[in-house]
C-alpha cells in the first residue's frame, strides 16, 4: 500500500461523506479536489467498485476509512539529544552529523540534514 499526502481540507470533509455510491466528479466536488487527483488515488489503492459499463463508483464509508488510515502516525514522548521533529516528513528523525550552534546564553540549536528528505532540521536545545 502505497502512503500518500492528503490535503487537511479532505481528511475534514471525508468523515461527512454518506454511506453511497460517489462517481468520480461527485466525489471531486463533494472534497473540492480535482478530478484527476481522485484518478490518481485510486491508482494508490483508494476502494473503488467497477460496474458492468465499466463505470468506477467509490463507496463514501469505504473512502473516509482509507483517507483516515493515510494519515501518518504521530510519534509521541520525549525526544533523544541527537532527534529533531523534520517539518517536511512530519516524523521523528534521527539527525545525521549534527552541528551545534550558540543562539544566546545556554541557548543553543542543533542543526542538521534529514536522513529521509534531505531538508535541514533545527531543534533548540539548553546546555544545564
Amino acid at each position: 500500500m502505497i502512503k500518500i499526502k492528503i490535503p487537511h481540507k479532505v481528511i475534514v470533509r471525508a468523515p461527512g461523506l454518506l454511506p453511497m455510491l460517489y462517481t468520480l466528479k461527485e466525489l471531486s466536488s463533494s472534497l473540492g479536489l480535482p478530478y484527476n487527483t481522485l484518478r490518481g488515488w485510486l491508482s494508490a489503492g483508494a476502494p473503488s467498485e467497477k460496474d458492468d459499463q465499466g463505470r468506477v463508483w467509490i463507496n463514501g464509508e469505504l473512502f473516509a476509512a482509507w483517507v483516515k488510515n493515510q494519515k501518518p502516525v504521530k510519534t509521541k514522548g520525549n525526544m533523544a539529544r541527537d532527534e529533531g521533529y523534520c517539518l517536511r516528513c512530519n516524523q521523528k528523525i534521527l539527525i545525521q552529523n549534527p552541528e551545534i550552534q550558540t543562539v544566546k546564553g545556554n541557548l543553543k540549536r542543533l542543526r542538521g540534514p534529514c536522513p529521509v528528505c534531505g531538508g535541514i532540521v533545527n531543534r533548540g536545545i539548553r546546555d544545564a
